[in-house]
């Protein structure tokens, strides 16, 4: 089964929490989930997903 990537930061997002790039590579990045406080962190995942990188550009988080 494939997540679309994309689609789990925008829902995130929308719904008033915050996702943070954790660490960037060329070709992979991971993310964390946190709560809307930005203070635990929820989840994290890695991924090389194309969408997902050109979806991030420069953004090192869902408050930029």
């Amino acid at each position: 089964m494939d997540v679309d990537r994309v689609e789990t930061l925008r829902r995130w997002a929308d719904s008033g929490a915050i996702w943070r790039v954790l660490t960037r590579r060329a070709d992979t990045v991971t993310i964390g989930l946190f709560e809307c406080t930005g203070g635990q962190e929820v989840d994290r995942f890695t991924s090389a997903d194309p969408a997902l990188l050109r979806f991030l550009g420069e953004r090192t988080s869902s408050e930029d």
